[in-house]
């Protein structure tokens, strides 16, 4: 009896210390070397899978595609008894259409996942350390009646993609993937050499409460897919305004706007997040801010951080911060009075001018949060001469993403927006943002008069006087609208309602 315990402890013991010297790496390096190999699979540079997809609990079926080119484009459509359901990323907007809602851009976290799952598509998995993302081992499970290997791929923004691989072959079995309020399962079987590398024929998804059987057809890789093929579908024949004039009204707008703001106020959070060890995205730290506006220039006054109140000595020391910015801004303006100089917007360029040094494509009608808005995408121009040009201008000059417009009052409600170069502050001695930096903002119409930022999304790598390399992660959020007719430096403490 002795030994048979013995036995049943060692093979145990075998089994954990089997377990445990897996690593995400290893398992990778085992699932590319059965796919065919790095350089095989590297070599697909895009690719495109057609075949039938049958829903499960009534049977309706249609025509299915899949298709991918690099870096990050992606698309797939499927037609279920005359249904149709299309998505797609063109490396600015994420879109989807279908037969009952039409054609529409996607924002929030159903954009962000499917810019992940695009880029996933496109063999992010071989340069997840270069993107910055985490991958972890989870253990191994059971999938199908098959022992397995599961890696949790995330994101830097957080996105995080499971995976379970043949732990005798190496082939991907099973993906798990985000998507807004629900999660993508695919199970992967019937693989077939094609140009060297293993493709899987036959995959049985479940979206969400729905499962359907896809059989493929035809893979075929690096044949010629236009950037056009994953750009908006045109639906529509209604006439758009011309969006160089509609920008200048626009910017018309703001300035009534800005000249508002100078009565209100509104409490803004700063969240600072990071993966951590486990693969899952958390907040690290925050800090709490008043935001005033004195004499058209913008105030702010800490007020909490990690959401807990500034105790009487730092909010003291942060008051006479506020007093001495406030004395500052009098001086800068009885200079300016002196000097007989107009007020200047400094560091402020108007919408129609960041946009001067972009390629405007796409332009379509939508809704967003019950209002009509006009949006479009926009790209780095290469025609466009930056080389004397401000600043800002240069920045906006390597962004590309897509801008939300309303189009009654003519105001920025929201931009996606992507660097898709380097940008060198200083000539690269004080700092050097890289490519592939992200950022969302959004604002929201307040009492009925004024737009005022509601969101703010950033994430990049930043390289600070050639030396220290960081990444920020952070969110800020804009709340407590109020309005008021008093001095910055009579404003009163409120108590803050986070959202």
């Amino acid at each position: 009896m002795k030994q048979i315990l013995l036995l049943l402890f060692l093979s145990h013991a075998l089994f954990l210390l089997d377990v445990s010297a897996q690593s995400p790496d290893k398992v990778l390096k085992q699932a590319n070397k059965a796919s065919g190999g790095e350089k095989a699979l590297r070599n697909v540079k895009s690719w495109q899978k057609n075949g039938t997809i049958t829903r499960i609990k009534d049977g309706a079926s249609g025509a299915f595609l899949m298709q991918a080119a690099a870096p990050n484009l992606y698309n797939e459509s499927y037609d279920l008894g005359g249904f149709e359901t299309e998505f797609g990323y063109n490396g600015k907007s994420v879109w989807s259409r279908d037969s009952r809602e039409g054609l529409k851009t996607l924002t929030g976290t159903a954009s962000r996942d499917f810019q992940a799952e695009a880029k996933f598509r496109n063999n992010l998995r071989f340069d997840y350390k270069k993107e910055k993302a985490k991958l972890i081992f989870n253990g191994q499970a059971s999938i199908n009646g098959k022992k397995t290997n599961s890696v949790t791929l995330t994101t830097v923004k957080g996105v995080s993609i499971k995976l379970y691989f043949d732990a005798a072959s190496g082939l991907l079995i099973r993906e798990e993937i985000p998507a807004g309020d629900l999660t993508k399962v695919f199970d992967y079987g019937d693989y077939r050499t094609i140009d060297g590398v293993s493709e899987p024929f036959t995959i049985n998804a479940k979206i969400g409460e729905d499962a359907y059987l896809i059989k493929l057809d035809k893979v075929t890789h690096n044949q010629q897919i236009t950037k056009a093929d994953f750009d908006f579908p045109t639906l529509s024949s209604e006439p758009l305004p011309d969006i160089q004039i509609f920008l200048k009204e626009s910017q018309l707008n703001e300035d009534e706007n800005d000249k508002i703001l100078e009565n209100y106020s509104y409490t803004q959070r700063f969240i600072n997040r990071a993966i951590s060890k486990d693969g899952i995205m958390r907040e690290t730290d925050s800090a709490t801010y008043q935001l005033s506006f004195y004499k058209g220039f913008r105030i702010r006054r800490l007020i909490e951080k990690d959401d807990k109140p500034l105790n009487a000595s730092e909010q003291a020391d942060e008051d006479k911060k506020v007093q001495k910015w406030v004395s500052e801004i009098e001086k800068k303006i009885a200079k300016r009075e002196k000097e007989n100089k107009t007020e200047e917007n400094d560091n402020r360029l108007s919408i129609a001018e960041t946009l001067r040094a972009s390629l405007l494509k796409n332009p379509r009608r939508e809704r967003l949060r019950g209002r009509d808005v006009i949006v479009f995408d926009f790209e780095p121009n290469p025609n466009f001469n930056l080389k004397n040009a401000e600043s800002m201008l240069k920045f906006f000059g390597k962004v590309g993403g897509v801008m939300w417009i309303d189009e009654k009052d003519k105001q920025v409600t929201r931009i996606e927006a992507m660097l898709f170069d380097s940008f060198k502050i200083g000539g690269g001695l004080l700092a050097n943002l890289k490519k592939g930096a992200t950022f969302t903002l959004e604002q929201e119409r307040v009492n009925d008069e004024i737009w005022l930022p509601s969101l703010v999304d950033v994430n990049l790598s930043v390289k600070v006087l050639l030396v220290k390399g960081i990444t920020i992660n952070q969110v800020v959020k804009s709340y407590n609208y109020r309005k008021f007719n008093t001095e910055i430096t009579d404003t009163k403490i409120d108590d803050v309602k986070k959202p």
